[in-house]
């Protein structure tokens, strides 16, 4: 039997999900802060066309090996999403981004939850709008206070 995880080993594992991982809330803030980091999303184009977080970068998974180096310096943060929960793609895209040797981070919750909290979206013929999902996000607050 495999003896109790102890606190320092539960301390390790919660701070190195917090080194990989972020959530839409956060990355709003980032972007509101002006914090120096590409948010990419590496969807495919007909989803990028259908929707997208203002401000990011579209960047299909399939092409990040070809185009990252070219287009994004080596000592910038990266932030990548794709679908949602239901989908591992932005956990492919920091793949490809980690194997260039960038400093990236996943955005849990991706373009869906980005979407539900009522963060800004566009889409291939401008603003989307799109009230708050009350099971995502305070409506009359900024953040959840997490």
């Amino acid at each position: 039997m495999t003896p109790p995880a102890t606190a320092a080993d539960r301390v390790a594992h919660f701070s190195g999900k917090l080194d990989y991982e972020t959530d839409p809330s956060d990355v709003g803030a980032a972007l509101e802060a002006n914090d120096r980091f590409v948010l990419i999303d590496s969807r495919g184009d007909a989803a990028w066309d259908q929707g997208h977080a203002v401000g990011a970068v579209h960047m299909p998974t399939a092409t990040i090996s070809a185009r990252a180096d070219a287009e994004i310096p080596h000592d910038m943060p990266v932030v990548v999403y794709c679908w949602g929960p239901g989908c591992n793609g932005g956990t492919k895209a920091a793949l490809e981004f980690a194997k260039l040797g960038y400093e990236v981070r996943e955005m849990i919750g991706g373009f869906e939850y980005w979407a539900r909290e009522g963060f800004p979206v566009e889409s291939s013929t401008g603003p989307v709008i799109r009230e708050k999902d009350p099971l995502t996000a305070p409506v009359a607050a900024i953040s959840c206070d997490c």
